[in-house]
């Protein structure tokens, strides 16, 4: 990714965000944007505004932590947005080398045996390993038959930000189709200030952004979010409709990949679309068994 760039047009969209009634200054007249000027943002931070404007050039590279927080405060930005800045500062400076994660492409990395034992212990609702590109890398036998469209096309190559906006089966799988979009793009976002130098996700982002409107005009809104925790709904081909809440957890063993589990409200309809899942899913397991055994 180049840095200058991102980091131009990163602070150029947060600026736009901002109101003068939010930052608490008077609108003014002959005001052609409804955001900040430069030199608002400029005396928010209590910098000049010649250093502001070589900020907002992309020129990050040895600015203090003070300075980055004056700008995130000034900016009002969240806690993802304050941790996105600073990753592209540190991108622009080298010093996000040791921090940054090991280079490991998806044919490469294979999950050990003791992390696939632990997948397969949870049996009550998928989970799975992914790295910030959104590539599948292991799951357990329910996060393979939760996720049966995403490996059924093999142009999907496993990845979950593909099959968002290039598989015309996301729209049924995703009754939030937009909202999913919104999170694809901003995982993929984060991933990109925080290891700028993955040659597989700028090639994913290029040709995600050569195939799909709706990506293009996201990737350009240089939105980013914590994805943690939350509750999505889905509706799986085979059983129908299931609310669920997720649980994403950093795996300090393997820096760059996140555990995600999925879980039902215990007593709920999507508790017994799970067990029905469950089920489903070991059909098919002994069909295909018995395919391989006689084919």
């Amino acid at each position: 990714m180049d840095n200058q760039r991102e980091v131009r047009e990163f602070l150029t969209s947060r600026r736009a965000k901002i109101t003068p009634k939010q930052a608490g200054l008077p609108a003014g007249t002959r005001r052609r944007v409804p955001g900040l000027r430069r030199s608002e943002v400029a005396a928010l931070a209590d910098v000049s505004v010649e250093y502001y404007a070589k900020l907002e050039r992309g020129s990050l590279a040895g600015v203090s932590p003070a300075v980055l927080e004056a700008v995130a405060r000034a900016l009002q930005l969240d806690d993802a947005e304050r941790a996105h800045l600073v990753h592209l500062a540190q991108a622009a400076d080298g010093s996000d080398a040791l921090a940054r994660p090991r280079r490991r492409t998806t044919r490469q990395w294979k999950a050990h045996r003791s992390l696939q034992w632990t997948l397969d212990a949870i049996t009550a609702g998928p989970a799975f390993v992914r790295n910030g590109r959104m590539d599948l890398l292991a799951a357990n036998a329910l996060a393979r038959a939760f996720y049966a469209d995403v490996y059924a096309d093999p142009h999907n190559q496993a990845n979950l930000a593909r099959f968002n906006f290039l598989d015309p089966a996301s729209r049924r799988f995703y009754p939030d189709w937009e909202q999913a979009a919104d999170v694809a793009v901003a995982i993929l976002r984060t991933e990109a200030g925080r290891n700028p130098h993955d040659k597989d996700l700028h090639d994913l982002v290029g040709e995600l952004s050569t195939r799909s409107d709706a990506f293009r005009t996201r990737w350009g809104a240089h939105d980013v979010r914590h994805h943690g925790t939350g509750t999505k709904r889905y509706h799986h081909h085979a059983i129908g409709d299931l609310t669920l809440a997720y649980e994403g957890l950093e795996m300090a063993a393997e820096p760059g990949l996140t555990l995600t589990i999925y879980a039902a409200e215990p007593g709920s309809p999507s508790e017994e679309g799970l067990r029905l899942l469950a089920s489903w899913a070991a059909t098919q397991e002994a069909a295909a068994s018995h395919h391989r055994a006689t084919g």
